[in-house]
C-alpha cells in the first residue's frame, strides 16, 4: 500500500544532511575569500614596491637609458594591482588548503588521512619552491640572454602588462613542474605503477620533461633546459620516496604477519558524513548486530529442522560465530568485496538447502495424511459390509 511517497524520493533526513553539508561548503568559500581580501586589503598599499621587486630581474639587465613602460592607459594602476590580487591569492594557499581539508576530511578513513595530510603539506611547499627557483635562478639567466641577443639598433623597453603575464606563466610552469614527486608518490600509492616500472621508463621520462619544457616557457633552450632538468630531478627524487614508502609498507605487513593484498585499515571512529559511527558492519552469522534474510516461504525466522542440512548449518553458525567472536576481540577488520560475495553466497547455500528439507518434509507429511484417510475410508468399508 502506498504511503503517499514515491520509492525514488529522498527521505527528510537525507535532504538534511545535504542542506548542512552545502551550508558548510558555503561558509568555508566565504572564509576563503575573506582570507584573500584581508591579505590584499594589507598589501595594496605596497603595490607599486612590489611589481618593482618583481621587475627587479629583468630592470638590472636593460640597457642604460631604457626602462620599463606602460603602454595602456590604466596599465600603471591595474597592473599592481593584478600583481597584488594574485599574490594575496597565493599566499593564502594554505589556508585555503585547509578549508578543503576540514571539509573533506570526515569523509575520509584513518590510512587517507595519514597520507593526504603530509601530501597536502608538501604540495604546497613545492609549488612555492619552484615560484622562488623561478624568480631567483630562471629570471635573471633569461632575461640576461633576452636582452643580450637583441639586435643592434633596438630599444629594449618591454610594456608592464606584458612581463606580468609573462612572469605569472614561469610562476604557474615551475610550480607545477615541483609537483612531479607528489605525482609520482600518488600513482605508486594508488597501485596504478611501481618504481620498477617507472624506473624501466626513465628515457621517455627524460624526453617527456624536455617536452614539457619546451611548451610551458618561451621559445628558447635556456629556459626550458632549466624547467626540463628540475623536473628530471624531482622524478628521481620521487622514485626514491615511493621505494622507502613501498619498503616500509612491506615490512610493517610482515611485522603483522598479513598478505600483500589484505588491508587493515578500517573506516574512521567518528565515519564517513552521514554513516554511521564505525563504518560498515560485517554480515553473516555472528556479526552482531545483522539480522539473517527471511526464507523463501516468507517467514522471518527459520524453524528449527533435524538431519544433515540442519546440523551442517548449525555447524556452519556455530563456526561463524566464534570466528566473528574472535575477531571481535582482536581487531575490527571489514570484509572484503570478494569474502562478502564468498558469504552471501554461503547463506543461499544454506537457504536453498532448508527450503528443500521443509519441502521434503512437507511432501512427507502431506502422503502421510493421505495414507491415514485411506486406511480410515477402507476401515469404514470393511464395517458396512
Amino acid at each position: 500500500m502506498s504511503n503517499g511517497k514515491t520509492s525514488g524520493e529522498p527521505s527528510t533526513e537525507a535532504t538534511e544532511t545535504l542542506l548542512s553539508h552545502l551550508i558548510e561548503l558555503r561558509d568555508r568559500i566565504l572564509r576563503m575569500f575573506l582570507a584573500i581580501l584581508v591579505v590584499f586589503l594589507m598589501l595594496f598599499p605596497f603595490a607599486n614596491q612590489i611589481y618593482t621587486f618583481l621587475a627587479t630581474p629583468l630592470m638590472v639587465h636593460l640597457p642604460e637609458g631604457t626602462s620599463m613602460i606602460a603602454i595602456e592607459v590604466a596599465a600603471p594602476f591595474l597592473i599592481p594591482f593584478k600583481l597584488v590580487l594574485l599574490l594575496a591569492v597565493v599566499l593564502t594557499i594554505p589556508y585555503t588548503l585547509y578549508q578543503l581539508w576540514a571539509f573533506i576530511a570526515p569523509g575520509l578513513y584513518k590510512h587517507e588521512k595519514k597520507m593526504a595530510a603530509p601530501l597536502v603539506a608538501s604540495s604546497t611547499i613545492l609549488f612555492y619552491l619552484g615560484m622562488a627557483f623561478a624568480y631567483f635562478v630562471v629570471f635573471p639567466l633569461i632575461f640576461a640572454f633576452f636582452t643580450a641577443t637583441a639586435p643592434e639598433g633596438v630599444a629594449v623597453m618591454t610594456d608592464i602588462s606584458r612581463y606580468l603575464d609573462f612572469v605569472i606563466m614561469l610562476f604557474i610552469a615551475f610550480g607545477i613542474a615541483f609537483e612531479v614527486p607528489i605525482a609520482t608518490i600518488l600513482l605508486v600509492s594508488m597501485g596504478a605503477t611501481t618504481p620498477e616500472k617507472l624506473a624501466r621508463k626513465r628515457p621517455y621520462v627524460i624526453v617527456g620533461t624536455f617536452v614539457i619544457g619546451m611548451i610551458l616557457t618561451p621559445p628558447d633552450i635556456i629556459s626550458q633546459t632549466l624547467l626540463a632538468l628540475p623536473m628530471w630531478i624531482l622524478f628521481e627524487i620521487g622514485l626514491i620516496l615511493s621505494r622507502i614508502m613501498q619498503k616500509r609498507k612491506a615490512d610493517r605487513r610482515a611485522a603483522e604477519g598479513l598478505d600483500d593484498d589484505t588491508d587493515t585499515d578500517g573506516p574512521d571512529d567518528d565515519g564517513p558524513r552521514g554513516s554511521p559511527k564505525g563504518g560498515p558492519q560485517r554480515s553473516g552469522p555472528g556479526s552482531g548486530g545483522q539480522t539473517p534474510r527471511p526464507d523463501s516461504g516468507g517467514s522471518a525466522a527459520r524453524p528449527a529442522t533435524s538431519g544433515s542440512a540442519s546440523a551442517s548449518a548449525t555447524a556452519t553458525a556455530t563456526a561463524g560465530a566464534s570466528t566473528s567472536s574472535t575477531t571481535s576481540t582482536s581487531e575490527f577488520r571489514p570484509l572484503s568485496p570478494d569474502e562478502m560475495d564468498a558469504e552471501l553466497d554461503r547463506l543461499e547455500e544454506e537457504e536453498r538447502l532448508l527450503a528443500e528439507k521443509r519441502a521434503k518434509k512437507q511432501v512427507g507429511s502431506d502422503r502421510s495424511d493421505i495414507a491415514d484417510e485411506t486406511s480410515a475410508e477402507s476401515a469404514g468399508s470393511a464395517k458396512k459390509n
